[in-house]
């Protein structure tokens, strides 16, 4: 009998963005994902009427889904009127690791919310994407 039977699995995690292209593409390019068959950008010059896009991993499997909204208000985080209500955690092995990805995501379109990169007990950076979705970036050897 299968473990999970009676439960919903869990599909992806959907982020709301006023660019859906822009905010998929931020992540495809950090994480090294590819979009779902039908997604990918427009060729050619065409219009890009995208308003639900999908990422998935080199396997299939979905992770992170775009969903076009009209307007969205970036979280204030980690103080303000406007609050985070979710954020993404992603791992690296090791400080150097965790420096070359700071790079890499400033690079892409990321913004600096907070360095905790010289902490001795978990290293993190947290950043804004380019919609304005705080995630972290830290050392885990797990």
């Amino acid at each position: 009998m299968d473990a999970r039977q009676g439960f919903p699995r869990l599909v992806q995690t959907v982020l709301d963005c006023t660019d859906a292209r822009e905010v998929a593409e931020f992540y495809r390019h950090l994480l090294g994902f590819q979009y779902r068959p039908g997604d990918e950008p427009p060729v050619n010059g065409q219009p890009d009427e995208s308003d639900f896009l999908v990422l998935r991993d080199s396997n299939g499997a979905n992770h992170l889904a775009f969903q076009l909204v009209d307007k969205l208000a970036p979280a204030t985080w980690p103080e303000g009127p406007i609050p985070q209500q979710l954020h993404l955690d992603m791992t690296v092995q090791t400080k150097r690791d965790l420096d070359a990805q700071h790079e890499r995501a400033l690079n892409l379109g990321a913004r600096l919310l907070q360095d905790r990169s010289d902490d001795p007990q978990e290293p993190i950076r947290i950043y804004a994407d380019p919609a304005g979705h705080p995630f972290c970036i830290f050392v885990s050897a797990h």
